[in-house]
């Protein structure tokens, strides 16, 4: 490894040779690595190809879900949630036991596996909504619902600085994955105080009777604070949650 005692600082790469600073100064060392097209073509790679293409499927998969629920998830602060995401879905696709290797995929009955996903991970909905919910899906009617029985929001919501109100979400969705087609209903309830005390919310969202693909039904909850009969969005999402509740595999 060479070390440059020279005036001269680079960062970067030249040719063959890659600068970059560390604690003791700054170093250049050869680049070094396996081509692209002997990963592509050297049988010794076979296993790489087959991880790389089952990591790419589980990308794709992860970033079609987002553009589902962006309505939603446009309103959270996450910055990681894509990895996150992706991560989970590699799982569901390693589920596979239909397909070989390198040829796995996200199967139905498998994405029941991302059931609890958190899409703010900085604010789960687990620990900001303490009352218990009931959620069904009804396939053969195309109904999905979410219900919060009779509480008080001033005990049960763990509500940030400067709220004054919050809202219930919920959103129902048929996705298929491989055909990157899907289906998208969403609720959402009246605006909340966080001091109320005898609260009761049913969020029914409706899709197609009989519908194929796997049923998602999302929960979230948003907070705001009202200012002259105006609600604004409080911190930019920074404390709105979003989870994944129940899913129902084809």
């Amino acid at each position: 490894m060479a070390r440059q005692e020279g005036i001269i600082k680079l960062n970067g790469q030249i040719g063959d040779l890659s600068f970059y600073k560390t604690k003791n100064g700054y170093q250049a060392r050869v680049k070094s690595g396996v081509s692209g097209s002997r990963i592509a073509s050297d049988a010794n790679f076979q296993r790489t190809r087959e991880n790389m293409a089952e990591f790419s499927r589980a990308t794709k998969a992860g970033k079609f879900m987002r553009t589902v629920f962006k309505t939603l998830t446009s309103q959270l602060a996450d910055n990681r949630v894509s990895n996150r995401l992706m991560k989970e879905m590699f799982k569901v696709i390693k589920a596979d036991s239909v397909n070989g290797r390198g040829q796995r995929m996200v199967l139905d009955a498998e994405t029941e596996l991302l059931t609890g996903f958190e899409f703010n991970i900085n604010a789960p909905t687990s620990t900001t909504v303490s009352t218990t919910y009931k959620t069904e899906i009804d396939r053969a009617a195309g109904k999905l619902s979410i219900e919060l029985p009779d509480f008080s929001a001033r005990d049960l919501i763990t509500s940030p600085q400067g709220a004054t109100h919050f809202k219930f979400s919920a959103a129902a969705a048929s996705i298929h994955f491989e055909a990157e087609t899907f289906e998208l209903n969403l609720q959402e309830s009246p605006m909340i105080g966080i001091t109320d005390v005898l609260v009761y919310v049913l969020l029914n969202c409706q899709l197609k009777p009989a519908s194929t693909g796997p049923l998602f039904l999302l929960f979230g909850i948003g907070f705001y604070q009202e200012v002259n009969g105006t609600y604004y969005s409080l911190s930019n999402g920074a404390y709105n949650g979003l989870t994944i509740s129940q899913i129902q595999g084809a």
